[in-house]
């Protein structure tokens, strides 16, 4: 199993690198400690944002990505579509055409593409484990890269730090650090989104870059 997943893994490591330029982390966030009503108006700012979010039926994005687990990974564009708890992420490489395709939700996920065929899984965390070596926290990735938190009871409470304009600048959840560097503002009544996200734990990373964000489309996967 394990040369299996090493396989598997240098598989998808070389057609995202084959394919795409490196997305370079950025500088760390620059946040602050606010209190009293700066504090206040930066917390009902960020909960309003969330608000907005879980209201709108569906989500999606694309961009690039960047995956790396110790000093294994790569990097390719990533399409991902969200409705309610249900997901379809695809990850491909422009130059060789090669891609894999993630879908799922609560009952559990499915992943093709890969050498050996489709697999399939209860918990999507130890699928792509197991069958890349990669940690990708796909069921709170929707919600981290919008700049929202994810569901506490299920990934605990989150811990937050702002920026000197009161936005969202670090988010901890579930042993994961995310750093928001940039940001596309407010436009047409909806809510700003980030454009430039950064995730870690322990050895584990992933690098977001959001070329366009789509809310309320259809996103069956």
């Amino acid at each position: 199993m394990r040369r299996a997943r090493r396989g598997a893994l240098l598989l998808l490591a070389g057609a995202l690198l084959a394919g795409c330029a490196t997305t370079r982390p950025g500088p760390a966030p620059a946040t602050v400690v606010l209190s009293g009503p700066a504090l206040a108006a930066a917390t009902a700012r960020l909960e309003a944002r969330e608000a907005a979010l879980r209201a709108q039926p569906a989500l999606a994005f694309s961009g690039r990505v960047a995956l790396s687990k110790g000093r294994e990974g790569g990097n390719g564009r990533i399409e991902w579509r969200q409705r309610g708890a249900d997901y379809a992420v695809t990850l491909s490489a422009p130059v060789t055409r090669q891609s894999w395709r993630l879908t799922g939700g609560p009952a559990g996920a499915r992943i093709e593409g890969l050498e050996g065929g489709p697999r399939q899984g209860a918990d999507v965390g130890l699928l792509l484990h197991e069958a890349t070596g990669l940690e990708i926290p796909v069921a709170a990735m929707a919600a981290w890269a919008a700049g929202a938190r994810a569901d506490d009871a299920r990934f605990g409470e989150a811990e937050v730090a702002f920026d000197a304009e009161g936005r969202l600048a670090q988010l901890r959840q579930d042993g994961w650090t995310i750093d928001y560097l940039a940001w596309q503002p407010e436009t047409g009544g909806a809510p700003a989104l980030p454009l430039r996200v950064d995730a870690r734990r322990d050895d584990a990373r992933v690098r977001l870059i959001v070329d366009d964000w789509r809310l309320g489309e259809p996103a069956a996967p």
